[in-house]
């Protein structure tokens, strides 16, 4: 594997895993669960064993472009519309009151 090929992968599972985090808050914390799925399921598209998976199974691999505007519209919809430092406070308001 080359500098590229490592970088790309590794920004993958690191985005992946910001957006299922995002996902898990609005799924329990926020006033629209099925948007918090949505976006847990969503986070998959950015994992690089889900796109190969992906490719494998349909032939089609999911374009950089269509990942990015997703990307972004996750980012624009979690902190902008959807108020994830709210949700974040509340979700940490209720582990400190679960480990008391």
């Amino acid at each position: 594997m080359d500098g590229k090929t490592i970088f790309f992968k590794t920004s993958g599972w690191i985005f992946g895993f910001v957006v299922f985090v995002i996902g898990v808050i609005n799924t329990f914390w926020g006033n629209d669960p099925v948007f918090g799925a949505a976006i847990v399921l969503a986070s998959f598209v950015f994992i690089p064993p889900t796109g190969e998976l992906f490719k494998k199974i349909t032939g089609f691999a999911i374009p950089m472009a269509v990942k990015i505007i997703l990307g972004v519209f996750i980012l624009w919809a979690a902190l902008g519309v959807g108020e994830l430092f709210d949700k974040t406070d509340m979700m940490l308001t209720d582990l400190r009151q679960l480990f008391q």
